[in-house]
This record gives structure tokens, C-alpha cells and sequence, in this order.
């Protein structure tokens, strides 16, 4: 058996070299070099050709524009940042802190939606006991919401061409991995070529997709740099601090209660 290539790609731009220094020479990012196995270039027609649509040249001034509608999530400043609400065909990735309240958040977001929109919960973080403990305790109903506990991008794949939902979230990117590739969930070209992955089934298929990601300690997305760049929308969240005498007033007022 022929022993596996090995290169080193860059977390900042998802350039790759044959072997490690400390410098990236696509971006000149400093120690952003991680080692990963090169993956064999599959042969015959591009995965990505349905999204290469033949276009033409036109005029600015003949191009019609008109006003993409949107669907609520049921949350206001979650529709605010959003623009107006989510909108088909569109990736979403939203980024922060671990119990920061990102899978909170987007369960409670599906749980409206699920009223009026086919949504699909897949996550692989977590067992679908564990979600549907969290759905109880946030008093939700969830009777139209679809659970699929699953890490492999093509079962996640072929669970989505089945139910056909409006709606999708994928808990979390960085556990998704697909079986052409070699390298483990949560590294450069796993996390790349998921994303690129379910993007083009966003696109194809018109359906809003939300990806969550993870955080470095540093406070940036974990992952290729790339993947910022191949979603339509990047929200973050982070904790406000809050100053020891508003905690401290709040205690006061409990106990005067």
C-alpha cells in the first residue's frame, strides 16, 4: 500500500505547500501551517459543475431588481441581523463561544419555523435524547421539527434529499466529515470541502442552510479562513460582561423580593 502524501495547509487562506515553514506563502500569515494528507484529485465531471451556469453579458440598467423575500424566525434581533429574517438558497454561519447559546438559539429559531417550513436539526454534537430534553425544558413544540444525529456529509446528504426541507442547520461544521477524503473531522480540508459541499446543495436545491462553527481562544472562527468567504452571512456571538455593581443590585433586589 502506498504511503498517504502528506502537505501542510494554511488556516488563514487554505493555501497548501509541500512541506511545513513558519510563514504561509499565500497570505504570509506567521505558524498557520497544519499538516493534512493530500487527497487524490477524483476523475471525470466536477461536483461543483451544477452551480457553473452559463451565463451572458447584460446591462446594469436591464437587470431587473427586486426584493428577495423573507422568512421570520420568530426572534427580532435574530430577523435584524439577518436583514428581515432568512432568505432560500442562503448559508448562514454563526460563530461563538461554546455555551454561548448558539444551538439554544437556532432550536428555538426551527421550533417556529416548523409551524409553516419542513426543518431539519442535524447535529453532532449532541444525541437526539439531549436535544429533545433541551426542547422540553425550553417548553417548545417541536412536533413538526425533523431530528438527524449524524456526522457523515453523505448520510447528512441523502437525509436531506429524502425529506426535502425548507430549512436546515448543521450542528456544527467542524464535526461534519466526508468519506472521499483521508483526513480527520475539524481539519482545513475536511471543514473546506463540507461547506463547499452543502453549499451547492443550498444553491441547487433553494434551501436555507445554517452552519454552526466553532471558536479559537482567540475569538476567530476555527477552520479555514476560506470558509468565511464561501457563506452569504457570518454572525458572531459574544458575551457582554457585566459590571459587579449591576450583579451586585440585582442581588439586592432578589433579596428584597
Amino acid at each position: 500500500m502506498a504511503k498517504a502524501k502528506t502537505i501542510y495547509s494554511c488556516t488563514e487562506c487554505g493555501g497548501q505547500v509541500p512541506k511545513w515553514q513558519g510563514q504561509c506563502p499565500h497570505c504570509e500569515a506567521w505558524n498557520t501551517l497544519v499538516e493534512s494528507v493530500a487527497e487524490v484529485s477524483a476523475s471525470g465531471k466536477n461536483r461543483f459543475s451544477a452551480l457553473a451556469a452559463t451565463g451572458k453579458v447584460q446591462m446594469l440598467a436591464e437587470v431587473e431588481a427586486a426584493e428577495v423575500p423573507r422568512t421570520p424566525t420568530g426572534i427580532v434581533e435574530f430577523d435584524r441581523v439577518l436583514g428581515g429574517g432568512l432568505v432560500q438558497g442562503a448559508v448562514v454561519l454563526i460563530g461563538g463561544d461554546p455555551g454561548i447559546g448558539k444551538s439554544t438559539l437556532l432550536l428555538q429559531t426551527l421550533a417556529h419555523l416548523s409551524s409553516h417550513k419542513r426543518v431539519l436539526y442535524v447535529s453532532g454534537e449532541e444525541s437526539t435524547q439531549q436535544i429533545a430534553l433541551r426542547a422540553k425544558r425550553l417548553a417548545l413544540d417541536a412536533h413538526g421539527m425533523h431530528l438527524l444525529a449524524e456526522i457523515q456529509l453523505e448520510k447528512i446528504q441523502a437525509a436531506i434529499a429524502q425529506e426535502k426541507p425548507d430549512v436546515v442547520v448543521i450542528d456544527s461544521i467542524q464535526t461534519v466529515y466526508s468519506e472521499q477524503l483521508t483526513s480527520a473531522p475539524g481539519s482545513v480540508s475536511q471543514v473546506r470541502e463540507c461547506a463547499a459541499q452543502l453549499t451547492r446543495i443550498a444553491k441547487s436545491s433553494n434551501i436555507t442552510m445554517i452552519l454552526v462553527g466553532h471558536v479559537t481562544k482567540e475569538g476567530a472562527l476555527a477552520g479555514p479562513r476560506v470558509l468565511e468567504h464561501i457563506v452569504d452571512t457570518v454572525l458572531y456571538f459574544e458575551a457582554i460582561p457585566i459590571p459587579a455593581s449591576v450583579w451586585c443590585a440585582r442581588s439586592r433586589t432578589a433579596s428584597a423580593r
